[in-house]
């Protein structure tokens, strides 16, 4: 299960507002075959699982009441289909489902509802990221803040992996 995106900084649709976009990120699940309708004609003498991939676009506006980025999420099938709001429910952890990550309209993106991870915890969860990296002799630059937020939310959705070539010690 791993990840790739490429992060792009542009300007938001409200004056102001700083948008980062990660447009490609995969997510790897492992499942039976006979439950994924895109395999009808999956091979019986393969062992009945298959890895199919799961696509998700990333998208991380700065929420302007929480002072914090705010991550939003949309995902495809294996075929560029857009998973429902059950299935994009399936690659969140289920303390967080529904709580913590809910379905809701993007602020400068029209469609349908994207998965949002909601903010209100964020800074506070940074701050002690980053206390205990300090009083544990480390630092932590300015540029390390986006690869730490990714790596926390990643607790909130476990089917994603973002990044194995930027490490931090606790």
């Amino acid at each position: 299960m791993y990840a790739r995106s490429a992060v792009s900084v542009g300007r938001g649709a409200e004056g102001g507002t700083l948008r980062l976009t990660a447009p490609l990120t995969q997510c790897l699940t492992t499942v039976d075959s006979s439950k994924n309708p895109a395999n009808d004609n999956a091979d019986p003498n393969t062992g009945g699982e298959i890895t199919y991939t799961r696509t998700y676009d990333l998208h991380i506006t700065y929420d302007k009441y929480y002072q914090t980025p705010r991550l939003w999420l949309f995902g495809y099938d294996e075929n560029r289909r857009s998973l429902t709001v059950e299935q994009m429910y399936e690659d969140v952890s289920q303390d967080h489902a529904k709580k913590t990550v809910t379905m809701e309209t993007h602020p400068h993106i029209p469609g349908p509802p994207m998965a949002s991870v909601h903010p209100c915890k964020h800074a506070e969860v940074m701050k002690k990221i980053i206390q205990t990296v300090m009083e544990g002799g480390g630092e932590l630059g300015v540029h390390m803040y986006l690869i730490i937020f990714l790596k926390f939310v990643q607790a909130v959705i476990p089917t994603i992996e973002y990044d194995f070539t930027q490490n931090f010690t606790m």
